[in-house]
């Protein structure tokens, strides 16, 4: 085959496809295992975050995760348990993700802090550019803010993106109270002027719209869990 004719670059381009196609097949397949294991250290140490345990290497992270993890139940909107999860929960409600949630189930972390029992809810929702999540643990009155941990796929550096980098503003909502006497709903909220500071947190400075979706996700998750979280 003359290799300045038409065929001859088509049929090279189509192996050339075939033979790259091939190895990125490969090498996905390869590292798929790896990749998923990151993929579930990262959402542990998110978990661990929520309750403020940081700074912690991988291998110590893992361990501190089976640790404190009682168990990763599912439940629903009317607080019933549908899958107990286990020690060091990863097979139920550790494997739930945004599109479960919306489907009604629902991830709740059992946890023991020092003796004490802590439980952590994951919340979702949008940001300016793009998706936002986080974890909320509660402390064992199912009413008081332990920790918080949030997390974005795209804001703006130094900007909606401090929702995930400030570790500063995340702990402005230890302590605080999800719902209030005499308040419908859930009351924990995000504000450009604090008005009630046993409820709200500063919002973002700069970072309006991402507060804003923070303070939405708040509400709306929260929601989900009133039944568990009123069943004192």
């Amino acid at each position: 085959m003359k290799t300045n004719s038409n065929s001859y670059t088509i049929i090279y381009s189509i192996i050339i496809v075939v033979i790259v196609a091939f190895l990125l097949a490969f090498v996905s397949t390869s590292l798929r295992e790896k990749q998923d294991k990151n993929v579930a250290l990262d959402k542990k140490k998110q978990i661990l975050y929520s309750l403020n345990i940081r700074g912690l290497n991988d291998a110590d992270a893992e361990a501190k995760y089976k640790e404190v993890i009682v168990a990763d139940e599912i439940i629903d909107e009317n607080g019933s348990v549908s899958a107990p999860g286990a020690q060091g929960g990863e097979n139920d409600g550790f494997k739930l993700n945004s599109a479960d949630y919306k489907a009604g189930k629902l991830a709740l972390y059992l946890c023991k802090i020092d003796g004490q029992t802590k439980y952590v809810v994951p919340v979702y929702g949008m940001g300016l550019w793009g998706p936002i999540s986080g974890y909320i643990a509660i402390n064992d009155d199912k009413n008081t803010v332990y920790g918080a941990y949030f997390n974005h796929e795209s804001e703006t550096a130094g900007l909606g993106a401090e929702i995930k980098d400030s570790q500063a503003w995340q702990e402005k909502f230890q302590n605080k109270l999800i719902t209030k006497e005499g308040q419908d709903g859930i009351a924990l909220s995000v504000e450009k002027k604090v008005e009630d500071p046993t409820t709200q947190v500063d919002a973002v400075t700069g970072s309006t719209l991402t507060s804003n979706g923070v303070k939405d996700m708040l509400k709306e998750c929260l929601s989900k869990y009133a039944k568990f979280l009123n069943d004192k």
